[in-house]
């Protein structure tokens, strides 16, 4: 498996051990700063993907479906991550082969780059909002987070 594609598939992978931590009912915490709640954010997170999808390579997006804001459950997540995470890589492994991204500068290594910080930050925002509402993840997710090499 290419290097790109297997990173891409293990930052997926940290989401998916983060929603599993969090209890369903803590996705209406919000940050003091107001904004999204942590379902919010998630949902967010995945579809952002999907707008990706859509501009770069429409006919991936037959297996993966809008979050809406009053349907976010655990399940639902996880399902939908899973589908947009396996069609992006779809779009990463075309887009790695040209050199490019359809609609993103400057490359394909940049879009990797791209999407993974953007849902590093939000899942930083996440662990703040939950901190922020008195309910702190426990010490072994919030290292877990950052162990690549084994998840």
């Amino acid at each position: 498996m290419n290097d790109s594609i297997n990173t891409w598939e293990i930052s997926n992978r940290i989401n998916l051990y983060l929603i599993d931590a969090i209890p369903e009912e803590h996705f209406k915490d919000i940050s003091s700063s107001k904004g999204r709640t942590v379902g919010e954010q998630l949902a967010h997170i995945h579809n952002v993907r999907l707008m990706w999808l859509q501009a770069s390579m429409p006919q991936l997006m037959a297996t993966v479906s809008k979050i809406e804001k009053d349907a976010i459950t655990k399940k639902l997540l996880a399902d939908q991550y899973t589908k947009s995470a396996k069609a992006i890589s779809q779009l990463l492994e075309k887009g790695l082969a040209e050199g490019k991204i359809k609609g993103f500068k400057p490359h394909a290594q940049a879009f990797l780059g791209y999407l993974i910080a953007h849902e590093a930050h939000h899942r930083g925002q996440i662990i703040l909002s939950l901190k922020q509402s008195g309910h702190h993840l426990d010490k072994k997710i919030l290292f877990g987070i950052w162990e690549w090499g084994t998840k």
